[in-house]
């Protein structure tokens, strides 16, 4: 049999898999992000923000300088 691997959004995604799973009585495991959410949140607004033209980029043979 085949492993399905799922990405939900958000936790409203992730409960609606986890009912529709129950009552097909899927067997499924869940597991935690190693990361903390408040690092990961971070990430993601600093790299929108790049995006968006806020912040500067340094090439890396220049951090030495």
């Amino acid at each position: 049999m085949e492993t399905l691997i799922a990405h939900p959004k958000n936790e409203e995604q992730a409960t609606a898999l986890k009912a529709v799973m129950k009552v097909l009585r899927i067997e499924f495991e869940t597991e935690e992000s190693p990361y903390n959410p408040e690092f990961v949140k971070d990430i993601l607004q600093a790299r929108e923000d790049i995006k968006n033209g806020k912040g500067v980029k340094i090439v890396a043979e220049d951090l030495w300088k």
